[in-house]
């Protein structure tokens, strides 16, 4: 994959990558998504947070047949203040103000169910993944608990609306991250931010894991960058899980090209660490975990690179 030179999701962007003006209106007149930007990028790390977006459109809640604290279920709620610090250490970080349940950016573009739909889905629509089938495609049929969102079916036109205006632009901007790490430093490395409801558990150990740490099983990055990650986490007191049951969905399966120097690892977190699941508030315990991914992302970020510059040059 080169990056530099895809430009196929571009179409819809300006030239620094964001949604076009007239998009901002429906999110509380905030962008459908932002970038936080270091004064100078120091680091090769990218911080991508697309699930904790809040800013749910008026529209969007009219046509649901869920209440306000029902449809934030999918939410990967404050998953992006958790990481924000990653700025001033010198890294970019790509979040989105649109929430999951409305558009799910971790997901091929046109994942479609097309139970959902009025009319018929276009001819390249996927609608035979198993995403699709367990009703959390691309434009998401259900939240949590298996409740469906809308009370009716959609026209064909609102989801190519949403792929075409908010998807496309995203990843273009998320390319663009990349692309533009890469150059500088010769690769780079993704961290894709998401969070767990804390009832998950390990299938073989039913133990509760504090994070999840997903590499497409070993495929999407360098097995030291896992390695150092688990053992950065450990060291805080925090129980690790790797690839089970979260490999890394969409983002990292496709940004992840270890042998093209692109990185791309998956970290979930247990939202039972610093939130509340019924209420969607922070808990007690909250700027302790913040604290704690401030050190874990300053030791992250200053791991050693070897690994990452012999995979460059023998790329090269």
């Amino acid at each position: 994959m080169d990056l530099a030179s895809e430009r196929d999701l571009e179409r819809n962007a300006d030239r620094d990558g964001r949604p076009a003006p007239e998009l901002r209106a429906d999110f509380n007149g905030r962008p459908p998504f932002e970038v936080l930007t270091p004064a100078d990028q120091r680091l090769p790390f990218v911080f991508n947070s697309p699930h904790s977006g809040c800013q749910y459109p008026r529209s969007f809640l009219q046509a649901s047949r869920l209440d306000e604290r029902t449809i934030r279920r999918s939410e990967d709620a404050f998953v992006d203040q958790l990481f924000t610090h990653v700025v001033p250490l010198g890294a970019p970080m790509l979040r989105a103000h649109f929430p999951r349940a409305y558009l799910d950016v971790n997901r091929e573009p046109y994942e479609l169910d097309p139970k959902m739909f009025e009319d018929r889905l276009p001819p390249y629509a996927n609608v035979r993944s198993i995403r699709v089938a367990g009703g959390l495609g691309t434009i998401a049929r259900i939240v949590s608990d298996n409740q469906e969102i809308y009370r009716h079916r959609l026209p064909v036109s609102e989801a190519l609306w949403r792929i075409e205006e908010i998807y496309k632009p995203y990843h273009t901007t998320l390319r663009r991250l990349l692309a533009q790490t890469h150059v500088t430093f010769g690769f780079a490395v993704l961290i894709d931010c998401h969070s767990m409801p804390s009832t998950v558990r390990h299938a073989s150990t039913d133990a509760k894991p504090d994070f999840i740490l997903g590499d497409r099983y070993g495929t999407s990055c360098a097995p030291e960058l896992v390695d150092y990650a688990s053992a950065l986490l450990r060291s805080l007191g925090y129980k690790v899980s790797r690839n089970t049951p979260y490999a890394g969905g969409f983002i990292t399966e496709h940004y992840g090209r270890p042998n093209r120097s692109l990185h791309a690892l998956q970290i979930e977190i247990n939202r039972g660490l610093y939130m509340d699941e019924t209420t969607h508030m922070p808990n007690q315990h909250f700027v302790r975990l913040q604290n704690d991914l401030a050190i874990f992302a300053r030791e992250l970020t200053a791991m050693p690179d070897h690994p990452f510059q012999e995979e460059a040059q023998a790329a090269e």
